[in-house]
């Protein structure tokens, strides 16, 4: 076993986090204002930050990206069954189940490891009244096969667009189709705001009435016109967000750089298949998985054992599927003989370190660690 002890535990993802005093004005400022959530100064100044960023018209700012999640189906009163993928974070699921909705789950596409759009049609049923696909790792999703069912079909389409902020397809932001998408802004996002989120719609009209359900479904002093959640972003958690725009172009340089010496150096390894990049698609550079197949020497497993012996904290992300989950898997579409693409994929990805601050260095020993691996199992077999 390769171990190296004494090296400080590398993780997968770490917070960008600026100077403390490039910060203090901001906080200087909300203590001045004594104004310090329900939509203050810095709350609208992000909000209009974002859009500018991101070329888009309407967005929602929350307190995390899975109450956004959950308020994008009830704005569009999406009950019923919900068609999506298996292959993602948790809350994806979570999000249809707390709507009183059903999931659906359909299987992935090998190569993007998005939701498979062959398999879409399959699926519908009179029931069905939405798909929510996930940009996985900030890869676009085929938006425009998606959008062409559910044009077909009369169905709402509802992004969950995590991974992928800043991304764009043929030009055009990647969260401009659809219905709604949802970003989420957690610490080891590329774009962060400690926790938060945010919904971008189509009009000014379903934006107000997202701004209500964020906010109790308060109307005004008075009156309440639905069951919403308290799903604000404060003033810290916005004022914070305004900063990290300012580097946010900087980190994403950065984290370039990682994935380029990590395409350079593990590329021609036999057994590892990296996620392939789509010509059209602007990339974020999110997250850096790669897939352990039966032809390298190592199971997934046991290169995950030996990574993280050696303090390289990797992660099988996403393993298990969410339809493995003990909520889920009764589903009749939970069934692996239905999802034979994504359980192959949860079997062999491994996530490897990507942040903006990560050192050339300790990512070269990440990649030494691998590489001696391989050769060394090679050797041994």
């Amino acid at each position: 076993m390769m171990n190296d002890m004494k090296a400080a535990v590398v993780p997968v993802a770490q917070p960008y986090l600026p100077p403390l005093a490039e910060f203090m004005p901001y906080l200087e400022q909300i203590w001045l204002n004594r104004w310090v959530t329900n939509g203050g100064p810095f709350h609208r100044q992000l909000e209009d930050a974002l859009c500018e960023h991101l070329g888009v018209e309407h967005l929602c700012l929350f307190s995390n990206g899975t109450i956004a999640l959950i308020t994008a189906l009830q704005a569009l009163n999406i009950t019923g069954e919900v068609i999506t993928t298996p292959y993602s974070f948790v809350a994806t699921t979570h999000a249809i189940h707390w709507n009183g909705a059903k999931p659906v789950f359909v299987d992935i596409d090998p190569v993007s490891m998005n939701l498979d759009p062959s398999r879409i049609e399959a699926a519908i049923t009179p029931q069905t009244r939405a798909i929510l696909p996930v940009h996985v790792y900030g890869n676009p999703c085929e938006v425009e096969k998606i959008e062409k069912i559910a044009d077909t079909y009369g169905l709402h389409v509802i992004y969950d667009a995590a991974h992928a902020f800043g991304v764009r397809r043929n030009g055009r932001s990647i969260l401009s189709f659809g219905d709604m998408s949802v970003l989420s802004f957690h610490g080891t996002k590329i774009f962060h705001t400690f926790e938060g989120g945010a919904i971008i719609c189509r009009d000014a009209e379903m934006k107000r009435r997202i701004d209500r359900l964020k906010n109790f479904g308060i109307e005004d002093e008075v009156t309440v016109v639905a069951p919403g959640l308290n799903g604000k972003m404060n003033e810290v958690q916005a004022a914070f967000g305004l900063l990290q725009l300012r580097h946010v172009e900087r980190a994403q340089e950065a984290r370039a750089g990682v994935d380029r010496r990590y395409r350079e150096a593990l590329g021609e390894i036999r057994g590892l298949r990296l996620l392939e990049i789509d010509a059209i698609n602007t990339r974020n550079f999110a997250y850096f998985p790669i897939l352990v197949t039966p032809e390298f020497p190592l199971s997934r497993d046991a290169l995950y054992e030996e990574l993280r012996a050696s303090q390289i904290a990797v992660r099988k992300y996403f393993y298990p599927l969410i339809s493995e989950f003990v909520d889920y898997r009764g589903l009749p579409s939970a069934n692996r003989d239905n999802l034979p693409v994504a359980c192959t994929i949860a079997d062999q990805v491994l996530c490897l370190p990507i942040f903006s601050m990560l050192e050339a260095q300790v990512q070269e020993r990440i990649v030494d660690i691998i590489v001696a691996l391989a050769g060394a199992a090679t050797l041994r077999a």
